[in-house]
């Protein structure tokens, strides 16, 4: 395994190891940045160890021994966990050979940076550090921020963790759904932050938090319907974009979707509908599926989001509810609901409204709604397609 790949594959649990060890984030981090200094400068010289997880958290525990004894605090916490490692029942070293049994505490870790006590934007940059192993800047890159805003961020919510005395557990079963919701919500966030064309390519990381989570809760509904869902769409990734520019669904070449992992999305599409329990991200799976056939089946999209908004109480949903609607009834129709939504500060439905009255025969109210688009939107992709659909307007009917 190479040191690139270890840090991917493994930061997330070696780092949740030591936070069940240590109990501070902070801490563990620190140890564990150390740890894989240390992993780049020897194992290109001694050859790469057996077991590279085992060897991480072992040399981590012994880092984070030496910061608390460096620093002269918590000297009880020092001795309590210098004598942990010797009587761990494998031993420091065992965790270095190939047949140690490392325990995975990820679960653990999410919930905790997902936590209700934690402001939402807080949630998702402190999962992108801690699971993820995003570096600082790399998450203000993708969020737009300066790089000292999320370091503030980042800090504010550990020590928030730590002053409030936030568990390192999974929540009890009777808190257990609300607080799934927090964790799966935040993972969402991260995939459509990427989605929208970001420089990190932060839908790669939102799937393999999703596959984690997967892998760790594999009977939970909306945890495997979350990863089909995220899966179905990234699969279209190599034809959503056309000389840096967006590409509409129903333009793009169906020869670049990955089918193998639409596959793998409608597999687990399958197991998520057998345990016949129906959330919101199982129903967006089950809409983003019936989107890929051809011709779609428009009547049941609308039937689905007319579902998911009863469900969610979403404005987002009745937009896209619009959408469907306007294919079944033509476009005078769907904007009848956009007209009743307050999404005025939503980049998308302002591009929404605009093509359905573009549709419609309203050339001037349609340029009007793509020229708020513009106003709103972030990424050049984007930007690109609504300047070139501005640029049509002299020829709308």
């Amino acid at each position: 395994m190479a040191l690139d790949a270890a840090f991917r594959d493994q930061w997330g649990r070696v780092l949740a190891t030591l936070v069940g060890i240590l109990g501070d984030i902070e801490l563990a981090e620190d140890a564990a940045a150390e740890a894989f200094a240390i992993a780049a400068e020897r194992w290109p010289r001694d050859g790469e160890p057996a077991n590279p997880a085992g060897w991480l958290i072992t040399t981590a525990r012994h880092r984070a021994i030496d910061q608390l004894r460096r620093r002269q605090v918590l000297a009880a916490k020092t001795k309590l966990l210098a004598r942990d490692l010797e009587a761990a029942p494998q031993g420091p070293a065992a965790l270095m050979d190939g047949a140690a049994t490392i325990p995975d505490e990820r679960l653990e870790l999410i919930f905790t940076c997902c936590h209700p006590a934690l402001a939402p934007e807080a949630q998702v940059a402190l999962t992108l550090r801690t699971l993820g192993g995003l570096s600082t800047d790399e998450i203000a890159l993708a969020f737009l921020v300066p790089p000292e805003t999320m370091s503030k961020r980042l800090t504010r919510a550990r020590h928030k963790i730590r002053d409030a005395g936030i568990p390192f557990a999974v929540p009890p079963d009777h808190q257990l759904p609300d607080r799934l919701a927090a964790v799966l919500a935040a993972v969402y966030l991260i995939f459509n932050q990427g989605w929208g064309g970001g420089r990190v390519d932060l839908a790669a990381e939102a799937i393999r938090l999703g596959r984690a989570l997967a892998d760790l809760m594999p009977d939970e509904p909306e945890v495997l319907a979350l990863l089909a869902l995220m899966l179905l769409h990234d699969a279209r990734k190599a034809a959503r974009l056309r000389d840096g520019q967006v590409v509409p669904l129903d333009d793009q070449d169906r020869s670049l979707w990955d089918t193998q992992q639409i596959d793998e999305g409608r597999a687990l599409l399958r197991r998520a509908m057998t345990r016949r329990r129906s959330g919101p991200y199982l129903v967006q799976a089950a809409i983003a599926d019936l989107h890929l056939y051809q011709p779609r089946d428009w009547r049941q999209i609308a039937a689905l989001y007319e579902a998911l908004a009863r469900q969610t109480g979403s404005p987002i949903v009745e937009m896209n509810r619009a959408i469907a609607v306007a294919e079944i009834d033509g476009p005078e129709a769907g904007l009848a609901i956009l007209d009743r939504l307050d999404l005025h500060h939503y980049r998308y439905f302002h591009s929404t409204r605009a093509d359905l009255l573009r549709r419609a025969g309203r050339p001037s109210e349609a340029r009007q709604a793509y020229r708020r688009a513009l106003d709103l939107t972030q990424t050049e992709p984007e930007r690109r397609f609504l300047q070139d659909r501005l640029a049509e307007g002299a020829g709308y009917p």
